[in-house]
């Protein structure tokens, strides 16, 4: 049995959806191949954050000593499992070569290139299905417990208004109660992004599968990728694992963290590893905070989800694991526990855990295959991959159909390493 179609996008999650709603919308004939249901990876189950303010990658100069001071916290918030891996010593070797100024303003840029574009189109789309995905404006609060670290970012603010025109304010103290009233008294303060937003993750894919579905696009779920067929310099077609020949004009490879597998039979070196992080969701959010927070000390992150409740983050660097154990989520009802006068909710919980494709120089990778003048990268969006979706998927679309990028693809490019 085969199929063709004009562009087959590889992977179901935020930037693939995103990728194959603007290609839909170009008019073409769009196949969207998930191995598992969509949104199953890193998209569904984070904090949902559109977040402008997160201009600045992790490879910041003194990152490198900051992550050991977390690692050697008990209970910290970043941990790497010891174990023989060359891919993720070379990973963290890479990671520390980019901790530089110049290497971070690059970044920087081009992560608000991608960020100010997709925060234009999620208002536009939120304009028609608000509702639908559970879109709201409140902002993002940074809340401080030490008084030295929220006083330090005074410097980071003035850079983000400076160079990007960011809008946030500072709060000392308890006026950040008056932001969020659920927050405990006597903490160092916190510095509000006003433009920032969110939304539900799992209600945004639902609504663009719809839309996706609508524009004449198919979706297949339960449909994984067993190799690849090259006809010269093109890919021709891909196989499933139930022997199912699929070809098409174009493809586009949206596989998140585990973009280096295929990404190698297209002749690219990605160097994304998984970065897994955990959620809880509440299913009732009755008393709790209206505001997204992320508190600073512990990098937990706080969303509201209207009827439900979300607390995540953490990063582990433990390779391709799925499980979830208690003590990370333990972890992060903690920090919240330490941060809100409230009690968390009794009602049921949802704990989750999903890869994040994180990249050494903190920067996706968006453009050509070396090997296959057809196919193309769309992947390793780190912690921003919700933010900049619809950003991602629209400049991929640009080079699949030959039409000028409406950002600079240059610093994404798939042959920088």
């Amino acid at each position: 049995m085969s199929t063709r179609a004009d562009v087959i996008v590889i992977g179901g999650g935020i930037i693939g959806c995103w990728t194959a709603w603007h290609l839909t919308k170009a008019g073409c004939a769009v196949t969207l191949l998930e191995r598992d249901r969509i949104g199953s990876g890193a998209s569904s189950g984070n904090c949902g954050y559109i977040c402008p303010s997160h201009v600045h990658p992790l490879c910041a100069p003194g990152a490198v000593a900051n992550g050991i001071r977390m690692m050697a916290r008990s209970g910290g918030a970043l941990s790497i499992t010891p174990r023989w891996d060359p891919t993720l010593w070379w990973w963290l070797a890479r990671f520390g070569k980019h901790c530089n100024a110049n290497d971070f303003q690059h970044a920087s840029a081009a992560r608000h290139a991608l960020l100010k574009s997709s925060r234009g189109q999620y208002q536009t789309f939120a304009d028609r299905n608000a509702a639908k995905i559970k879109w709201q404006q409140r902002g993002l609060l940074l809340v401080y417990r030490s008084v030295r670290d929220f006083e330090a970012y005074e410097e980071a603010a003035a850079q983000l208004r400076r160079d990007f025109g960011l809008r946030l304010d500072r709060y000392d103290g308890d006026d950040v109660l008056q932001l969020e009233s659920t927050l405990r008294e006597s903490l160092a303060g916190g510095w509000h992004f006003p433009d920032d937003a969110h939304l539900s993750p799992s209600e945004l894919l639902a609504q663009l599968r719809r839309e996706i579905e609508h524009g004449g696009g198919m979706i297949r779920e339960q449909t994984e990728i067993a190799s690849m067929q090259f006809s010269g310099a093109a890919l021709a077609s891909v196989t499933t694992t139930q022997g199912e020949l699929v070809s098409a004009d174009a493809f586009v490879l949206a596989t998140g963290a585990e973009a280096s597998k295929w990404g190698r039979e297209l002749g690219c070196r990605i160097p994304v590893i998984p970065g897994k992080g955990y959620s809880v969701t509440y299913a009732d959010a009755t008393g709790m905070p209206e505001t997204p927070l992320i508190f600073e000390d512990d990098h937990v992150a706080v969303t509201p989800l209207g009827d439900s409740f979300r607390i995540g983050s953490t990063m582990q660097l433990t390779g391709f694991d799925r499980s979830i154990p208690v003590s990370r989520i333990d972890l992060l009802k903690r920090s919240a526990r330490r941060h809100l006068r409230v009690e968390l909710p009794e009602a049921a919980e949802q704990p989750w855990a999903g890869w994040r494709p994180m990249m050494p120089d903190g920067l996706p990778c968006i453009g050509a295959s070396p090997r296959a003048g057809n196919a193309w990268v769309a992947a390793g969006n780190g912690m921003i991959g919700i933010a900049t979706g619809p950003a991602t998927g629209q400049l991929a679309s640009e080079l699949v159909l030959g039409r000028t990028p409406h950002v600079d693809p240059s610093p994404y490019r798939v042959d920088r390493f």
